[in-house]
């Protein structure tokens, strides 16, 4: 029989021929990176180049030929029985972890012996990367936070003036939602003050708003507020959290870490003038470093010092890696919002930070191993050395000594000399660190950093720092774990509205307060924080990720220390800056310490009377009123504090000395202004608490309230016989008590 080819088929066989070499080599990259993607998740954590468990690197192909102490680990002429598939398919690779079996899948164990039974193809000089690619479990070089930030179109929507509502409003109508209506005026002006400030408006300051029918009233009353010094002490103590801010040492004798709150002082001078981004950053990492150095910016070198410091470590050698990892802990989660020192004892295990990245950035601090008899360098150089009274942290060498990995973390096994250099994560700004200039003190180490972090094509610096602004004003961040922008932080709820304020904010030069501006112009801002279709959108939104309604907060607990003495009268709003007051605190408090007289000595009344951010912060003794209310621990950066609702806390207002001295200097304050007449003292009353009058009936309860506790008192006064104030003013008081306990005075709607 003959078999006869057409000419078609030919044609067919021809292109078989020509691209089979081809068709070969794409399966053997497909095969490849299949099994790759395995290596990388599930092997790579023990056996790479840097800590080859059992001797066995996986990370090239000659390396996985040479095998380790078990012997080869592919076997060309038997590639089915390999050790490695042994390994695996009896279970003992990967190995237990917290005493659970992590097996491979069934489909990873397929990849795997497709790729061994296949030859274990491997292209040519290719190195895994197991950062490559993001996969379910591990981000890659590829994850969304380090891409290069987009250029985003504003979206074309009704009755969108604000771009902010624009990119809201429009995934709210792809859904047929829409916003809450907006706040009453006394509500926003509440709202509006305290977020730029941290400060009530007065009952006047209400009644001015809510009458000014002006319609650029608003507008004008958030540009007051934003030009207001009192902006700078809000938003500054936003970043003292972040920064870890305390006035001491911590540990046994958590000694005072003089002039510390001249960093604080310039956080705040800086906010207040809107410093670029760049200088912010570039001054607290290397203000030394600076051709052109000042006092200020050696001052703002005090964010690298703040950590805590023992003065009297088991180990000096091995506590100087503590201070290393608290000082690239500090920096990579405030300006890049990754936790860079999860790297320091291995490689990431889900984000792209190499544990030779950790060392990278460590080098830009380190300063070398401490030798005997001077501890000192563990707070930093003195004043001799910088030549400055300022609170700063400087490496003054030119050339540090080399700094080794270690492995796994370990000061006892140090391994490869690492060189300083950027973090490999971020693609777009991989380059080599510069020599310093021949005229320079100093390795300008930390200035490369700083510049690096700073650079506008560095991603993650600007979306993290408009997340931090976006969270403090809406309640919630667009990235909801603003301190973690990898694979295990949450995703942005609106991309492009991140984004695009990311990009709005380097077109502004790194300032802030355009972006502050925009936000609280916002309908989203503005709007209600009850939406008349509450439940019904909640039912598939409960946590508001599409920012359909504001977010009711509870007054921090700086915020609400000030309300208390701004209602009494009693706020000083005039002195700021300086070393900060010690406060009073219960003698509770104070019975764990070894020497109470010398371990705290409280400022007079008239110096307690500043505002909370000039508090003087002791590690080993935080204020009870104010940790009760969820003051965050100095010890690490705290992106957002917690918000509890707890027992202590209506017990701590209603029986804390602090609160009941308020509540009598209000009521003394009132009937200074009105002795004989009750409703003018219950209206007086209300607007120094409340800023705004009582209705009809809170009037009339209040004055049944006024006569019931008068009457208490002078029966408790007659069979006691005690002396004290006068059973009016005992009375006043209870119901100016009442009124700061009220959620109307804690809350922010």
């Amino acid at each position: 029989m003959t078999c006869r080819i057409k000419k078609h088929d030919w044609l067919m066989i021809a292109l078989v021929c020509l691209f089979a070499p081809s068709l070969a080599r794409a399966g053997d990259e497909a095969s490849f990176q299949a099994a790759s993607d395995v290596l990388a998740t599930r092997c790579y954590e023990c056996h790479n180049a840097t800590n080859a468990s059992g001797g066995l690197d996986l990370s090239q192909r000659t390396a996985i030929l040479k095998g380790g102490d078990s012997g080869p680990a592919f076997d060309a002429e038997t590639p089915a029985e390999s050790l490695v598939l042994e390994r695996v398919s009896n279970g003992e690779m990967p190995p237990k972890k917290n005493g659970k079996a992590r097996p491979l899948s069934k489909s990873e164990s397929a990849a795997l012996k497709t790729w061994m039974t296949s030859g274990a193809p491997w292209p040519n000089g290719r190195v895994l990367d197991p950062f490559a690619r993001s996969t379910e479990s591990h981000a890659g070089r590829d994850f969304w936070s380090l891409q290069p930030i987009r250029e985003v179109a504003v979206p074309v929507v009704n009755d969108a003036s604000n771009p902010i509502d624009a990119f809201i409003l429009r995934d709210l109508e792809a859904r047929k939602w829409t916003l809450a209506p907006e706040a009453d005026r006394a509500t926003l002006i509440r709202r509006v003050s305290i977020d730029l400030t941290g400060l009530p408006p007065s009952y006047e300051q209400v009644k001015a708003f809510v009458s000014d029918k002006n319609p650029d009233a608003y507008e004008k009353l958030v540009d007051r507020l934003l030009a207001s010094r009192h902006f700078g002490e809000r938003w500054g103590r936003y970043w003292l959290d972040v920064a870890r801010y305390a006035d001491t040492c911590g540990y046994e004798r958590d000694q005072t870490k003089e002039n510390a709150w001249k960093y604080r002082d310039w956080v705040i001078q800086a906010i207040n003038a809107d410093m670029p981004f760049a200088q912010f950053v570039t001054e607290q990492l290397a203000g030394d470093e600076l051709p052109n150095r000042t006092e200020a910016s050696l001052i703002a070198t005090g964010f690298i010092r703040l950590g805590t410091w023992n003065d009297e470590p088991n180990d000096p050698q091995e506590y100087k890696y503590e201070r290393l990892e608290d000082m690239v802990h500090a920096t990579s989660t405030a300006f890049l919002g990754m936790t860079v020192k999860c790297a320091r004892c291995h490689d990431h295990k889900f984000d792209p930070i190499r544990q030779t990245d950790y060392y990278r950035m460590a080098a830009a601090f380190w300063s070398g191993p401490i030798e005997p008899g001077n501890g000192e360098l563990l707070g930093g150089p003195d004043a001799k050395t910088l030549g400055s009274n300022a609170f700063a942290w400087t490496d003054t060498r030119k050339e540090p000594p080399p700094l080794h990995l270690l492995i796994k973390g370990e000061p006892a096994r140090p391994g490869p000399i690492i060189r300083p250099g950027q973090l490999s994560m971020v693609p777009s700004l991989d380059r080599p660190l510069e020599a310093p200039p021949a005229n320079s003190r100093t390795s300008t180490r930390r200035l490369q950093l700083a510049r690096w972090i700073a650079d506008p094509a560095n991603p993650l610096a600007p979306r993290v720092w408009v997340n931090r602004l976006w969270q403090n004003h809406l309640g919630a961040g667009l990235v909801r774990s603003s301190d973690n922008f990898g694979q295990t932080g949450d995703r942005p709820t609106n991309p492009d509205l991140l984004d695009w304020l990311a990009r709005e904010f380097l077109r502004n030069g790194g300032k802030s307060k355009p972006l502050h501006r925009m936000i609280v112009l916002s309908r989203v801002y503005r709007q209600s924080a009850v939406h008349p279709k509450q439940a019904e959108y909640a039912a598939s939104d409960a946590g508001n990720r599409l920012w359909w309604h504001a977010e009711r907060k509870r007054l921090d607990a700086d915020s609400l220390r000030d309300a208390l003495l701004l209602a009494s009268g009693s706020l000083d709003l005039k002195y700021a800056g300086g070393p900060g007051f010690t406060p009073s605190v219960p003698d509770d408090a104070l019975e764990g310490l070894s020497d109470k007289t010398k371990a705290w000595t409280a400022s007079p009344a008239a110096d307690q009377k500043r505002r909370a951010i000039y508090m003087f912060q002791k590690r080993g003794l935080l204020a009870p009123f104010m940790t009760t209310f969820d003051a965050p621990d100095t010890t690490l950066p705290c992106a957002k504090r917690d918000v509890t609702l707890v027992p202590p806390q209506a017990l701590a207002l209603m029986n804390n000395e602090f609160t009941y001295a308020q509540s009598t200097a209000v009521a003394q304050m009132v009937l200074k202004r009105s002795h004989s007449d009750t409703k003018e003292q219950v209206r007086l009353a209300w607007r120094a608490a409340l800023a705004r009058d009582p209705s009809d009936l809170e009037l009339k309860n209040a004055e049944a309230h006024l006569r019931d506790q008068a009457k208490h008192f002078q029966d408790v006064l007659v069979r006691t016989k005690a002396k004290t104030a006068p059973v009016e003013e005992l009375a006043l008081t209870s119901l100016c008590h009442v009124l700061l306990n009220t959620n109307e005075f804690l809350y922010v709607d």
